[in-house]
């Protein structure tokens, strides 16, 4: 076989793989959002998203997801357009921005007069199962200091448990996802503002 023989074959042959290649698919957990959600009047402080705690099993590109068995599977070619955590994080703060009325001001310089409420997200599980729920079970911690009054600071630490009906397709789980990361964010804007109404008020 001539070298001009074996490298068309060569050629062929790469080229045959390429197109056999698997196709990537990338989800978020950022759900569109609408205008009627916004609150009327901003929430009485400004606020900071701290970091997102997730358990290392799913802390990774590709989709895992628990089976019937009780195994776990790595979806190689099923990814999310960024890091698990960061996109828990971006996907909660968003739906908290549009609650309070407010952006997160995490890195940014503070407003002397209004109290800085941190939020502290630990995501204890994080289950998916195609065809059935998606599952959040969150520790959340807030943190309220500094203001025109100054004052000490406060804190309250709440969990929430979420379940959510996924329908088959992966599409639909990551929607279930995002139905659920908006029910976490209900449930700290209310215990929020029942929190800093009245401070000696625990977990809703």
């Amino acid at each position: 076989m001539t070298l001009r023989l074996k490298l068309a074959v060569l050629a062929t042959a790469l080229g045959l793989a390429a197109c056999s290649s698997p196709t990537m698919h990338y989800y978020t957990l950022v759900a569109p959002l609408h205008s009627e959600a916004t609150s009327g009047a901003p929430a009485p402080f400004q606020f900071e998203m701290l970091p997102v705690l997730l358990p290392v099993q799913v802390d990774q590109p590709p989709l895992v997801v628990r089976q019937g068995d009780g195994s776990l599977a790595i979806l190689d070619t099923e990814r999310w357009g960024a890091p698990l955590g960061d996109e828990f994080h971006d996907a909660l703060t968003a739906q908290l921005e549009q609650r309070w009325g407010r952006r997160d001001m995490a890195g940014l310089p503070k407003e002397g007069d209004l109290p800085v409420l941190s939020l502290r997200t630990d995501v204890r599980r994080f289950e998916s199962v195609p065809g059935q729920y998606a599952l959040l079970d969150v520790v959340w911690n807030l943190s309220l200091r500094g203001g025109a009054e100054g004052g000490k600071r406060q804190t309250l630490t709440c969990s929430s448990v979420i379940r959510e009906q996924a329908g088959s397709g992966l599409d639909s789980l990551v929607i279930a996802h995002q139905k659920a990361i908006s029910r976490l964010a209900d449930s700290i804007a209310r215990g929020t503002q029942a929190w800093v109404s009245q401070p000696g008020k625990g977990c809703p």
